[in-house]
C-alpha cells in the first residue's frame, strides 16, 4: 500500500471576473500547485489572507470545480462522476463555526445528516447511537443532542462541525482555519482534540491557517503559499529553523517569541508594499515586487519548486 494518501498535481482554480465592455479576465486564486499528503499525516498550509489557501482546500474536495489539474486520492482520480462516493472518504471542517451550522437543525440532525445522505445507518436507533458516539469523541454530552447551534459557544460549535466531518469515517479532512474564530484558550483545546482524533482514527489533515505557531505545533510538514503559488515545502522543524524562501523568512520573523532577549536580538523582516491583485499579477515570480533579493530573472520567469535536499522544496531563482 502506498504511503501517499492524497496527491494534487498542477491544480488551478481561476474565477472569471468582469472587466468592462463585456470582457472577462481570470482571477488566478490557485495557480498550478502540487502537493502530497501521507496516510495519517498533517500537512500545514500557511500564508497571508487572500493567498488562496481556502480555495485550494475547497478545490481539492471539488466544492469548487477546478479549472485544471488532477487530484488523486488513494490511487483513484477524484472526478465529478465519483465525487459523491469520495465524500465518504474526504471531508471538511469549515472556518466559521457560526455560519457553517444550520440554525434550524438540532445537533443530532446536524451530525446525523451525513449518515442519512450516505445511508450508513439501518434505523433511527442505530443512527442515534452513532451520533452519541461521535459527540463523545469530540467532548460533547448526550444531553446536547436536542439543542440548537445558537445555544453553544464557539468552541462547542466547532466540535459539532468536527463530529459532522467524522460521521462518515473519513480518511482525510481539510481543516480550513478551524481555530481562527476561537479564543486562544479554546484554540488549544480544539487543536489537542485534532491530535487525539488523529491518534485514535489515523485520519490525515490538510491544516490551513495563517498562524505559524499553531501550524508548526500540529503539522509534520508545512507548505507556504503566496498569491496562488506554493513557494516552499519542508518538514515543520526544518522550515522553522532553516527557511530558504525570502517570504518564509519574513513570515517567521513576525512570529512572537516569549523571550525578550531573543526578541530584541533578532531582526524583523518587514515587507514593503502591498500584496498584488491576483487579477493583475506581476510577471515571473509573484513575490518579486516585495522581495529584497529579486534579480532580473525573477521578472522573466516564474521559478518551479525544486528539491534542495531532504524533501525541502523551494521556488526561488536566488536562494
Amino acid at each position: 500500500m502506498s504511503e501517499t494518501l492524497l496527491e494534487v498535481r498542477n491544480l488551478k482554480q481561476y474565477f472569471p471576473v468582469k472587466a468592462g465592455f463585456g470582457k472577462r479576465i481570470p482571477l488566478k486564486a490557485v495557480d498550478d500547485i502540487s502537493l502530497t499528503v501521507g496516510r495519517g499525516e498533517t500537512l500545514g498550509l500557511v500564508g497571508e489572507s487572500g493567498c488562496g489557501k481556502t480555495t485550494a482546500g475547497r478545490s481539492i474536495l471539488r466544492l469548487y470545480e477546478p479549472t485544471a489539474g488532477e487530484v488523486i486520492f488513494d490511487g483513484e482520480p477524484v472526478t465529478a462522476k465519483n465525487i459523491t462516493h469520495m465524500r465518504k472518504r474526504m471531508q471538511m471542517v469549515f472556518q466559521d463555526p457560526y455560519s457553517s451550522l444550520d440554525p434550524r437543525m438540532t445537533v443530532e440532525d446536524i451530525i446525523g445528516e451525513p449518515l442519512d445522505v450516505h445511508h450508513l445507518c439501518a434505523g433511527r436507533g442505530e443512527r442515534r447511537e452513532r451520533v452519541l458516539e461521535l459527540m463523545s469523541f469530540v467532548g460533547l454530552n448526550a444531553e446536547h443532542a436536542r439543542r440548537y447551534a445558537h445555544e453553544f459557544s464557539g468552541g462547542q460549535r466547532q466540535r459539532i462541525g468536527i463530529a459532522r466531518a467524522l460521521a462518515v469515517d473519513p480518511q482525510f479532512i481539510v481543516c480550513d482555519e478551524p481555530v481562527s474564530a476561537l479564543d486562544v484558550s479554546i484554540q488549544a483545546q480544539v487543536i489537542n482534540m485534532f491530535e487525539e482524533l488523529q491518534e485514535k482514527l489515523g485520519v490525515a489533515y490538510l491544516f490551513i491557517a495563517h498562524d505559524l505557531l499553531v501550524v508548526h505545533h500540529i503539522s509534520r510538514r508545512i507548505a507556504v503559499m503566496y498569491l496562488g503559488k506554493i513557494v516552499e515545502i519542508a518538514d515543520a522543524d526544518e522550515l522553522n529553523e532553516h527557511p530558504v524562501h525570502p517570504y518564509t523568512e519574513s513570515l517567521l520573523s513576525a512570529v512572537p517569541i516569549p523571550d525578550p532577549d531573543v526578541t530584541r536580538a533578532r531582526k524583523r523582516i518587514i515587507l514593503e508594499g502591498d500584496v498584488p491583485s491576483p487579477l493583475h499579477r506581476p510577471s515571473g515570480c509573484p513575490f518579486r515586487t516585495r522581495c529584497r533579493c529579486a534579480v532580473e530573472q525573477c521578472a522573466q520567469e516564474c521559478p518551479a519548486l525544486t528539491d534542495r535536499g531532504g524533501g525541502h522544496q523551494v521556488a526561488c531563482w536566488v536562494r
